[in-house]
C-alpha cells in the first residue's frame, strides 16, 4: 500500500498518456516485452485481440501472467508475428538496448506500432540491473538506427513532478522502524505529490522530465 501511495502521481500521469497512445496506435496481436505481472492487461484488452507477455525466468515479478519465457534479446516468436508491441520501464535495465530494439523490430509486422516508456531523470532501482538513462535525442537516434519510424516522443512531466517525486522517494527511506506505524511520511508524500502536480501545470519545464513515452512504427505497409 505504501508503494502505491508514493507512486500515485507518476502512475496516473504515465497511465493516462499510455491509454491515449494505446487508443491511437495499437491493435491486433500484441507482444508485451518485459511484461512482469501484466499491469496493463485490463487497459489493453479493449484494443488488442491477443496480449502475449514475455519475460525472463529470473524476473522479480509474479510469473503467473507470463505467456512466453525469453528475453528482450531473444523473443520466442517468429518474424513478423505481432501487430503491436509495448515495453514499459524496461529499456534502462538492458545491457544492450540496441539489440533489444532490433528484436522488437523483428517480431513486428511491417506497419506495426510499439510504445515504450523510458526514464530520463530517475534514481537507481532494481539494482544491479540498472544501466542507462535516455534523453529524447538518444531515443530518436536508437530507434531510427534500428529501423523504426519515430512518431511521438513525449516528456511526461516537467521539473516539479520529477523533483517532488524524488523527494517523496527520499522521504520513504525513513519509513521504517516505529515510523512505519505512524502515517506521517505517507501523508507528507501525498501532499508533496499534490503540490508538485499543481506547480507542474503552471510551469512545465520539460527538460527535467522523469520519463519519456515513445511511439514508433516499423516501416512498411
Amino acid at each position: 500500500m505504501a508503494k502505491e501511495l508514493k507512486n500515485i502521481l507518476i502512475n496516473r500521469i504515465h497511465d493516462k498518456q499510455l491509454l491515449d497512445y494505446v487508443e491511437s496506435y495499437l491493435s491486433g496481436s500484441l507482444i508485451d516485452i518485459g511484461c512482469g505481472s501484466k499491469p496493463y492487461k485490463d487497459m489493453l484488452a479493449p484494443f488488442v485481440d491477443k496480449h502475449v507477455g514475455v519475460d525472463h525466468e529470473a524476473t522479480f515479478h509474479d510469473k503467473s501472467n507470463i505467456d512466453l519465457f525469453g528475453t528482450a534479446y531473444e523473443i520466442p516468436a517468429d518474424n513478423k508475428s505481432f501487430d503491436s508491441a509495448i515495453c514499459t520501464a524496461v529499456l534502462e535495465h538492458l545491457e544492450e538496448p540496441e539489440q533489444a530494439l532490433r528484436e522488437c523490430h523483428r517480431v513486428l509486422k511491417p506497419g506495426g506500432a510499439a510504445i515504450y516508456s523510458v526514464p530520463f531523470i530517475w534514481h537507481l532501482h532494481e539494482e544491479p540491473r540498472d544501466y542507462y538513462r535516455y534523453s529524447k535525442y538518444g531515443l530518436k537516434y536508437l530507434f531510427e538506427k534500428t529501423g523504426f519510424e519515430v512518431l511521438e516522443i513525449t516528456p511526461l512531466s516537467g521539473f516539479w513532478v520529477t523533483f517532488g517525486q524524488l523527494c517523496v522517494y527520499n522521504l520513504y527511506r525513513f519509513n521504517r522502524g516505529p515510523l512505519r506505524y505512524i502515517p506521517v511520511i505517507p501523508a507528507l508524500g501525498l501532499v508533496i505529490q499534490g503540490i508538485s502536480y499543481i506547480l507542474d501545470r503552471i510551469d512545465k519545464s520539460e527538460q527535467w522530465t522523469w520519463m519519456y513515452m515513445v511511439v514508433v512504427r516499423k516501416k512498411g505497409r
